[in-house]
């Protein structure tokens, strides 16, 4: 699981082990025994956020107006055939 410092808490990294779960959570700053993780793949925790902050430009996603689950998605894959024009007609 990717989560950033607010999901650094003990009983969460142990319900994830539970489950088996990696947990790639940095430590708090205040964390006394700072806990490893995986640097290069929380990296892409940030392009993840970034990509849904493009999305999210588009206020029929961001305000979710569609009621029906299909109509969304159909609006989200248009949103991200948007955002990949952009990027590869830039390329």
């Amino acid at each position: 699981m990717l989560a950033d410092k607010g999901y650094d808490a003990d009983a969460i990294r142990a319900d994830l082990a539970e489950r088996n779960i990696e947990a790639v959570i940095p430590g708090r700053s205040n964390r006394r025994v700072q806990i490893e993780h995986n640097r290069a793949l929380y990296k892409q925790r940030n392009r993840i956020e970034r990509m849904f902050g493009q999305l999210k430009i588009n206020r029929a996603i961001a305000t979710r107006y569609d009621q029906l689950a299909n109509s969304f998605l159909g609006m989200v894959h248009l949103a991200t055939a948007r955002y990949w024009l952009k990027f590869v007609h830039a390329a």
